[in-house]
Parts: structure tokens; C-alpha cells; sequence
């Protein structure tokens, strides 16, 4: 009996619509330019390792 009306109540109550801020297209857009950004960021360290991994001449001798 109290399933019933659980199941009842539930289904003639209101459901609460919250709108987004913006289309959901433009969460898509922002997403991507935020990868782009961060692929911008690792893009700027390309070869750094190269650079500071050369052993010195210089320093046997």
C-alpha cells in the first residue's frame, strides 16, 4: 500500500525544470577551446627535455 502511493504521489507531482545558462552546443565549444589552451600550454614545453639532458663537455676532464 505505501508503494502505491509513493508511485502515485511521485508521478502527479511537478518536476522542476532548471534551464541551462546557455545552449548546450556552447558547453561543447568552451570544452574544446580549453583543450586547445592546454595543448597550447604542453605544445610551448616540446623539447625542453632535449634541451637541459646534454651532458657538459667539460665536466670530465
Amino acid at each position: 500500500m505505501l508503494l502505491t502511493s509513493t508511485v502515485a504521489t511521485l508521478a502527479t507531482a511537478e518536476t522542476v525544470v532548471r534551464e541551462l545558462p546557455m545552449p548546450p552546443w556552447a558547453f561543447g565549444v568552451i570544452a574544446f577551446g580549453c583543450f586547445l589552451v592546454l595543448l597550447g600550454v604542453l605544445w610551448s614545453f616540446r623539447n625542453t627535455a632535449a634541451k637541459y639532458d646534454k651532458p657538459d663537455p667539460g665536466a670530465h676532464t
